[in-house]
Parts: C-alpha cells; structure tokens; sequence
C-alpha cells in the first residue's frame, strides 16, 4: 500500500473574479522510503497541493473533486479529532519560510516542546531528549535551544523549523520550498542534511520546488507541474529521456557542468491565467511543437515507458522533438 495516493485531486481559488482551478485533477502516490519531488513555475498549484494534504488550506480555498488518501485512509473526509492525530504525528511540515514560521516571542526549545505535548504523552525528560536529539541530527548545538528565533540565521532557522517537523517521528514530510529566501550555499548544506536525513531515518518525502536541478539531485521520482497539472512523471528517466516539451524547455533553461559551452535558453510566455484556462493542453500557447489537436483535446498522462508518464499527444515524434529543444532559434 502506497504511504500517499492523491486520485484525481481538483482545488480551486474563490476569488473576486471567479473561480481560479489551481490544481485541475491531479493524481500521483509516493511509496514508502520514496522521495518524490514536484516541480514547476511559480503559481502551478504546487504548494496548494501540500496544504490539502495537511488540510490547511487558506478559507478561499476549496478542494472540489478528487482523494488524498494516507495509508489507505482520506485525509479529505476526516474529522477535526481523527485529524489531529495525523498532522504532525504522521504527516508533517517544512514550510516555505522558516523566517516566518516560528512565533518571535518564545524561545526554539519551547514551541518544539509544545509540538510534542500537543500530540504525545511524553515525560518532560523524554520530550527533552528528543528535542536535543532531532536538533544535533540537524547540525545544531543543544546550547542554542534556549534562544530566541530573531538570534538564529537563516538557514538555522531552516534547520531548526526541520527538527520540529522530525519531533514526533512522522512516516511522511512535505518540505514545501525549503530553501526560499536563503543564499546557494546555505540552500545546499540544507538539501543535503535533508537528503541524509531521509536517507537515514527511512522517511518517505514530498519535495516541492521550483527548481530542477534540486530535484534532479535528490528525488527518485519526479512530477513536472503546469498550470494545475502534471505534465510528466517518472523516475530519473523524466531527466534523462524527457518527453514532455515542458520538460525538454525546464531542462535546457538550467545550465550543465558537462556542456559549459551550451547557449541558455528561455520558454517565451507565461502560464495561461487559472480563472479561464485554454482549451486543449495548457501549455499548447508557449509550445514550439504545437499543432491543431493540441487545441482541441487535452492530453492525458500515458505511459511512455515503463513507470513513466507524459501528458502530449506526441510521444512517437520525441526523438524530433529533443532535438530541436536544444537549440534557442525552437524557442523564440
């Protein structure tokens, strides 16, 4: 049984000018030990896809179709007490900014204390071990749980906001945008100690970012989001042999260490607006390989190769289509 399985997952945004479909049925399960990363540009409904896992979404936002089952059971139609005892417990969080996520007031070691008795009976002693415990797994000097979040920099405060997500030994853990706000350097020494700590503490891990080569380096299986949808989904072959021209666009817009000399390329446009989106597949208006059926039905995922998915109409022609990706002139 998969850890998490989310069928057909439909969320939309009520706002002054209608509706906004965020996430327009989105489907993809992490098994256990998995780390699955989500990618894609900014507004493609990434996030809003692990605040509906937590059942935290904002009060405009409604899930209208679809299941997030954990274990076997619908987070959706849970009860306020049956929840609670799935958040943080079983399912937890790394937020996008650790800046914001601690309360200014009170020092580290006692919102982590309280994280604890909020869903354990735990001894003081043994809630206090643990806390010193998950903070060196980190990297961080016990001495420090005494301080205030304003006296720890960015990235401690990263890692810090990481330990409270391990306090409670959760089988799942959503880092939404781990790294935002915070230079390259620190960014790595944080995806590497989260990388070791999945690696070591056999946690299953939803990864969600911007970035490609985040994913690339440390998830074993991949989703491509845009405009509410997954393009393309796999393991390391979504990288190797894309075929989605999304991907193909993501992958040759970052540069590589093995080809210095290649030209950076951009996909010209912008994602289509959420409240009335196109017709046929989402990304046929920035496409270079869009043709007459792309506007006319919209692709479903289909298998491409085996435990590989891709939402074009055009698999037989990828080989034409990689190509021509890696040359500017396809993209202007």
């Amino acid at each position: 049984m998969a850890v998490l399985e989310v069928k057909d997952l439909k969320i939309y945004y009520k706002t002054l000018k209608g509706y906004s479909k965020a996430v327009d049925g989105v489907s993809f399960q992490i098994e256990e030990n998995e780390f699955l990363g989500l990618v894609g540009e900014s507004g493609c409904g990434k996030s809003t896809i692990a605040k509906a896992i937590l059942r935290i979404l904002p009060v405009n936002g409604e899930v209208v179709g679809g299941e997030v089952r954990y274990k076997g059971k619908d987070i959706l139609s849970m009860r306020p007490r049956e929840l609670k005892k799935v958040q943080w417990k079983e399912i937890s969080m790394v937020p996008q900014s650790a800046m914001n996520s601690f309360d200014p007031v009170y020092q580290i070691e006692y919102q982590m204390m309280e994280a604890i008795r909020a869903h354990e009976k735990m001894t003081q002693q043994a809630a206090q071990s643990k806390i010193e415990e998950m903070f060196a797994l980190v990297g961080l000097n016990k001495a420090r749980l005494k301080d205030y979040p304003h006296q720890f920099s960015g990235g401690m405060r990263q890692r810090a906001m990481i330990a409270m997500s391990l306090v409670l030994d959760p089988t799942l853990i959503v880092a939404d945008e781990p790294t935002t706000g915070l230079d390259v350097i620190v960014q790595d020494q944080i995806l590497v100690r989260i990388k070791e700590i999945q690696e070591k503490l056999k946690k299953t891990m939803l990864l969600i970012t911007h970035n490609m080569a985040v994913v690339a380096e440390n998830c074993s299986k991949i989703g491509v989001m845009y405009a509410g949808k997954i393009m393309e989904y796999g393991g390391k072959s979504v990288f190797e042999n894309p075929y989605h021209p999304y991907t193909l666009g993501l992958i040759h817009a970052f540069p590589s260490l093995d080809e210095t000399d290649r030209e950076l390329l951009s996909i010209p446009g912008s994602p289509p607006s959420l409240l009335n989106p196109p017709e046929g597949c989402r990304f046929r208006q920035r496409c270079p390989f869009s043709a007459d059926p792309c506007a006319e039905k919209e692709p479903s995922l289909r298998r491409v190769e085996e435990g590989h998915f891709s939402a074009c109409h055009y698999p037989d022609q990828v080989e034409k289509f990689r190509d021509l990706a890696k040359k500017p002139a396809t993209w202007q």
